[in-house]
């Protein structure tokens, strides 16, 4: 089986929650360290213009947002189910819901805590990512809202934690728990515990601390490179095809454009050979790495005919 390869860099709260997805199901993988910011060459020749991280590769097959990711983790190495039987869809709920809302306020915190300590190069770059200007002192002034957000949120999870349970959906994490660890992870990491609201959610520290202790898996340090090469020299997996009768009306081979809903709003182009209720794939070739299909999940992405 080909290697997972990460891009993404330390401090990104995205590639944590697959860290430790790669920790629970004890994986070993390659990691390629990216740029925290803009310009990054040796991701874009992979991903066509999308920006975000982390990214997945195995191989010529680039999965991009970790929805995606965790479920081709999921599909290759089905040990320890992300999803435990029975509960899939409350696990993608939780999911989504942590990706989309509690992040948002965790980032809030974070920020208004340290974005006026950031050099101007990321707030330029964060602007640009986000679609507006990113003001430290703005984001200062907003803290105490996100703070209480983040709090609402967290509230609900101590609540899931009440009776003893372990994990958010019983005995064994799930991706319910991955997700909601990178938002908690981001703040205690980067503030540090007791900060507000967690000093208000002691179950959730304990249950942070847990998940933590799993670890990351088994990582091998990648040149940018070497993960380049890789990429033009393997085929992409035969792709899973059109569903018939698909919402979109849209057919295998159509060329499309591909663009998250929220921020980096970068569309990625190609010839599209997988669309489903979860998954969108766009074949793309280019002469640095010959043909290589790109993964983006349904949810939060806009596809369209391109131009």
């Amino acid at each position: 089986m080909a290697e997972i390869i990460l891009h993404h860099y330390p401090t990104s709260p995205f590639s944590e929650k697959v860290r430790v997805a790669f920790g629970l199901k004890n994986l070993a993988w390659r990691s390629v360290e990216i740029p925290v910011i803009m310009p990054k060459p040796d991701l874009m020749p992979l991903t066509g213009g999308y920006r975000k991280t982390p990214v997945m590769q195995i191989g010529a097959d680039i999965y991009c947002d970790t929805q995606i990711i965790m479920r081709e983790l999921q599909r290759r190495h089905p040990e320890l189910p992300l999803t435990p039987a029975g509960h899939e869809g409350v696990a993608e709920a939780l999911a989504f819901w942590a990706d989309r809302t509690l992040f948002w306020s965790a980032v809030g915190v974070v920020m208004g805590a340290i974005g006026d300590q950031l050099p101007e190069a990321f707030h330029k770059d964060r602007s640009a990512f986000s679609g507006r200007p990113v003001d430290p002192s703005r984001l200062k002034a907003m803290a105490p809202v996100a703070r209480d957000q983040l709090y609402a949120g967290l509230a609900h999870v101590e609540s899931m934690l009440a009776d003893g349970r372990a994990f958010l959906l019983g005995g064994l994490p799930s991706l319910a728990d991955v997700a909601v660890y990178n938002p908690v992870w981001f703040v205690l990491k980067r503030l540090g515990a007791p900060v507000p609201p967690f000093d208000k959610v002691p179950k959730v520290v304990a249950w942070a601390e847990r998940l933590g202790r799993f670890g990351n898996g088994r990582p091998t340090d990648m040149a940018p490179g070497e993960a380049l090469d890789i990429a033009e020299r393997s085929e992409p997996d035969t792709p899973a095809g059109v569903d018939d009768g698909d919402p979109s009306g849209l057919k295998a081979g159509t060329h499309v454009s591909v663009t998250p809903d929220d921020t980096g709003k970068v569309p990625v182009t190609g010839e599209l050979v997988t669309l489903n209720a979860h998954e969108i794939a766009v074949r793309r070739t280019s002469e640095r790495l010959g043909t290589v299909v790109v993964h983006f999940p349904r949810a939060g992405f806009v596809l369209s005919p391109a131009d």
